[in-house]
């Protein structure tokens, strides 16, 4: 598994002198024949698998509004309106199409960035 390997890249980094050249946290989407997937690796190699999470700065806030309005069987456009006001929640600043980055990966492990047409639906959506 794509996670494990990186996990374990990253862990050994750790072995030497305690360095974590790495430095930041990931979270790491994928679909295979089971579903979707969704996991945190963090820079000392650690790795977690969630339904929905959130990193960074506010992420608290975040990951506790996900924990409320998730759903196991969540719709596409649903989920990005759950991501969107997710973002919004700890967003600094006013969100527009330029400094968001939303992206999808489907059933065919196809993933794409929203254009910035689909974002400011989004935006329009949230607000």
């Amino acid at each position: 598994m794509l996670v494990r390997q990186l996990a374990n890249v990253m862990q050994e980094f750790t072995q030497s002198g305690g360095v974590r050249p790495f430095g930041v946290s990931l979270l790491v989407a994928g679909f295979d024949d089971n579903g979707p997937h969704l996991y945190q690796v963090d820079p000392s190699g650690s790795y977690w698998a969630w339904k929905a999470s959130a990193i960074g700065k506010n992420a608290t806030s975040a990951k506790t509004f996900l924990e409320k309005r998730y759903q196991e069987d969540i719709g596409l456009s649903d989920a990005m309106l759950t991501a969107g006001l997710a973002l919004k929640k700890g967003f600094d600043g006013e969100m527009t199409e330029d400094n968001i980055e939303v992206g999808v990966i489907d059933q065919n492990s196809n993933f794409r960035l929203l254009s910035a047409a689909d974002k400011r639906d989004l935006l329009q959506t949230i607000t």
